[in-house]
């Protein structure tokens, strides 16, 4: 008993997910703290700069979001916990504490069973159309979504007395000759515009891309 608890919990091997991945190497119980993140801990401005040079169709993401004003670098001074992989149905998450990120089992997890988290990155509105496609999962579970980024919104259907209201709202407005003062010329607004944001993975769910605006919820994500 005293040398299987000495053995090491995990080890990194190559991953029939995606390069390499994180293995248990003896039962861990549910509840387990497994590893804490670690890296350079960063701005997401500094963040950013970092790496504004990766080709926008390389999903590969070292970084994690701490909160608003912070972002673990795995890619520098980090250990072994960036190599576990994204999975849609995981036996790991990411906790938060004392603004240090942590890898816990939510479940009993088997010797050379893969550990795995959702990633949960986010979505921005300027993501290119293929974003699904870049940052495709490919974790084999039953209810794979088919990417790492959160399952896209869906819109609300209205119904009872907000449908009726909408239709009523949908009316045509009935088109008038005389023209406006404006017209001839584009009073549009110009929109600035600025390199895409890298994405990250979430802790709190914050931003899932560095320099961006702090999210609502307060729940748990992670690292590839």
């Amino acid at each position: 008993m005293k040398r299987a608890s000495r053995q090491p919990l995990f080890e990194v091997r190559h991953s029939p997910i995606h390069g390499y991945g994180v293995f248990a190497l003896r039962r861990i119980r549910k509840g387990t703290t497994v590893t804490e993140y670690l890296g350079d801990r960063v701005s997401h401005e500094e963040a950013d700069s970092r790496y504004e040079d990766k080709h926008p169709n390389d999903n590969h993401t070292f970084l994690f979001t701490v909160d608003s004003k912070t972002v673990i670098d795995g890619g520098v001074g980090g250990n072994d916990a960036r190599y576990i992989n994204h999975g849609c149905d995981p036996n790991c998450e990411s906790t938060t504490q004392n603004k240090r990120i942590y890898v816990e089992a939510i479940r009993t997890i088997q010797p050379g069973e893969e550990l795995a988290y959702d990633y949960q990155i986010e979505r921005d509105p300027d993501d290119p159309p293929d974003v699904d496609i870049i940052f495709a999962c490919r974790c084999g579970a039953a209810k794979c979504r088919g990417s790492m980024l959160v399952a896209p919104k869906k819109p609300r259907k209205t119904t009872g007395a907000k449908a009726a209201a909408a239709k009523t709202a949908k009316k045509p407005v009935k088109k008038t000759k005389k023209k406006s003062r404006a017209a001839g010329r584009d009073t549009r607004r110009a929109v600035a515009r600025r390199a895409p944001a890298r994405k990250t993975q979430s802790g709190r769910q914050w931003s899932g891309a560095a320099a961006r605006r702090t999210h609502a919820a307060n729940r748990r994500g992670a690292a590839r």
